[in-house]
């Protein structure tokens, strides 16, 4: 049995229940409590505030944690970085009044600064030689010059529109971040081939993700064009059809990419063409 720490509310703790639900590893959400048991895997879930995750999986507590990197380097827990989950992307933004003029680093020099982040941001400070008031707030930071308390703030930032409709603008991003998988160090033998397996649905569930499988009829004298279309993971699975000088091609295609390649391939001549959804990918 491994016991993994997620947040107990928020779009980091939907998207985790909605990669393990996705990998076959099943939480009864409808009854969810502090501490959960998957069903059909050795796994427990210990849901948590996000601040206290990186802590507890520090000090054994819970085997794994998923949680934003950003928490994980404003504790300084001692833990492993095992994975890039690929969700909850988000920024550390300095930011200030829309009306001033911002002038590097130093226009910071003492500035009384609100976050809820103080850690990183005193890092960034000293690694600039910037003398500043840091003011820890929880919550609402963005507030914090309009209100008379902070010149200026350092908070998550993900599309901007909460410090636009604040009056601020992002001046200097200090640190990019997203979900990650951590561990405390020393798991052993049991647990770590645990971890293995688990890693392995998830690289299915995440390989698989923007990516769709696409099939089509082609004339068999255009195949070594459309293969250069269509790269595949390996190569593109080529069979003959039962119509002679027709053949049967199978790959799998970047959803960004796709309408493209279609254009692209209908131009050689292929006909019948069928997009699926494509569910894992398993290498």
């Amino acid at each position: 049995m491994i016991r993994i720490a997620i947040q107990s509310k928020g779009r980091l703790s939907e998207d985790s229940l909605a990669l393990m639900r996705e990998a076959g590893i099943k939480i009864d959400e409808l009854k969810r409590k502090f501490l959960a048991r998957a069903a059909g895997f050795p796994l427990e879930v210990l849901y948590l505030r996000d601040d206290d995750i990186p802590g507890v999986v520090a000090s054994g507590s819970a085997d794994l944690g998923i949680v934003g990197l950003n928490e994980v380097a404003e504790t300084g827990a001692d833990v492993v970085v095992v994975r890039n989950m690929g969700f909850g992307a988000c920024r550390l933004s300095l930011a200030i009044p829309k009306d001033q003029e911002y002038t590097g680093p130093k226009f910071f020099e003492g500035k009384r600064i609100a976050t809820s982040y103080p850690n990183v941001l005193s890092r960034w400070l000293s690694a600039n030689g910037v003398k500043a008031d840091i003011r820890k707030i929880m919550g609402s930071v963005e507030i914090s010059p309009a209100a008379g308390i902070a010149d200026a703030i350092f908070d998550i930032v993900s599309s901007g529109g909460t410090l636009v409709s604040n009056g601020l603008k992002e001046v200097e991003t200090v640190l990019s971040s997203e979900a990650v998988l951590i561990a405390r160090h020393g798991l052993e033998a049991e647990k770590q081939a645990i971890l293995d397996k688990m890693l392995f649905r998830f690289d299915a569930v995440m390989e698989s993700s923007g990516k769709k499988y696409i099939l089509m009829n082609i004339p068999t004298d255009k195949v070594s064009e459309a293969v250069k279309i269509l790269p595949a993971m390996r190569s593109p699975t080529v069979m003959p059809l039962a119509a002679e000088g027709w053949c049967s091609l199978h790959s799998v295609v970047l959803e960004s990419e796709l309408w493209d390649k279609i254009e692209r391939l209908k131009a050689l001549g292929a006909e019948g063409i069928l997009v699926l959804h494509l569910d894992k990918v398993i290498d």
